[in-house]
């Protein structure tokens, strides 16, 4: 009997292993207002210079954060989103939000904000803080609308065998549920995550974000956004802090084996739901980057030079 259940506690033991290396979570956020949030009124929540990113540094440590052999993306990182569930639908799930999320990706690449994550890199280079929304494509909901992770699985395959995506080791695929669709341990233990696998035969990167007016109390900053809109719902713009996260760690830790530090918290992990000093938008809530034209209230990321911080953009002040 003593050696079944040793041999129950090894496999529990490895389940906990492999249930860590499968994916990383961003925690749903603590208390009922934003962590470190600075109002700032009036002001302008872009940075009014952006610092160069560096070049030639590869590994360094020393930050407050760990390297742990892994590769990081380089070059302009492809995103590619796949759309599940109703998007034609009523509050955030809508056009609308479509366009808001398209424009935030563009808006992120090389941008002061996106630069941060120049300061991670492996032993051929830095990651360049550029990044594409290649294409984007439609789900209605082959797998229903209660997921686990195997049918995000299964769905991403779906559009990579049938050639609807292209199969690209180099790309962040972002699966973007809407407000109906729930995720086993969504809003409850998670506001998105990021993970790796093979399908189709690649080395396949992609992150779930659901429509958090599902939990606006764990996965909103606030529930009106800047770019929310009277009976929107602020899913917009909660989606897009997640999005933030998802794609910072799924750049600097694409396979889970990079950049983390000694706890197993990855760069956006360390500085989850603190956004620093804020503005006030014309509809009273709060912003600190603006990116393609809106105002987006975005969590900082953790920089990895100067000591490590918590930071809006490259080379500004730590909060």
């Amino acid at each position: 009997m003593k050696t079944l259940g040793k041999m129950k506690y090894a496999l529990a033991f490895l389940f906990v292993l492999l249930a860590a290396n499968f994916l990383v979570a961003q925690k749903v956020r603590e208390g009922s207002a934003p962590d470190g949030m600075k109002n700032v009124p009036n002001g302008d929540g872009s940075a009014a210079a952006v610092a160069a990113g560096p070049t030639g540094q590869a590994v360094v440590t020393g930050n407050g954060i760990n390297y742990n052999g892994g590769p990081v993306l380089k070059g302009t990182v492809p995103i590619y989103i796949i759309w599940y569930g109703n998007w034609n639908g009523t509050g955030s799930n809508t056009a609308a939000t479509r366009t808001i999320i398209e424009t935030l990706i563009g808006g992120l690449s090389n941008s002061g904000y996106e630069k941060i994550n120049s300061t991670y890199g492996d032993a051929t280079g830095n990651v360049s803080g550029a990044m594409t929304l290649v294409k984007e494509v439609f789900d209605s909901g082959s797998q229903g609308t209660r997921l686990r992770n195997s049918r995000i699985s299964s769905a991403i395959s779906a559009q990579l065998t049938s050639g609807n995506l292209p199969t690209d080791a180099s790309g962040v695929y972002l699966f973007l549920t809407s407000s109906d669709v729930k995720e086993s341990g969504f809003c409850t233990q998670f506001c998105g995550f990021h993970t790796r696998q093979t399908l189709n035969g690649a080395d396949i990167k992609w992150a779930f974000i659901g429509n958090v007016d599902q939990c606006p109390s764990g996965c909103e900053a606030q529930t009106t956004g800047p770019n929310s809109t009277a009976g929107s719902g602020g899913g917009a713009d909660g989606m897009a802090n997640v999005i933030a996260h998802e794609t910072e760690e799924a750049i600097s830790d694409p396979d889970l084996n990079a950049w983390f530090d000694s706890s197993g918290q990855e760069n956006a992990d360390k500085c989850n739901f603190r956004f620093g000093t804020t503005s006030t938008a014309a509809n009273g809530s709060h912003f600190n980057q603006t990116l393609g034209g809106l105002n987006f209230l975005l969590q900082m990321n953790w920089e990895n030079s100067r000591g490590g911080g918590c930071d809006q953009t490259l080379g500004g002040t730590f909060q």
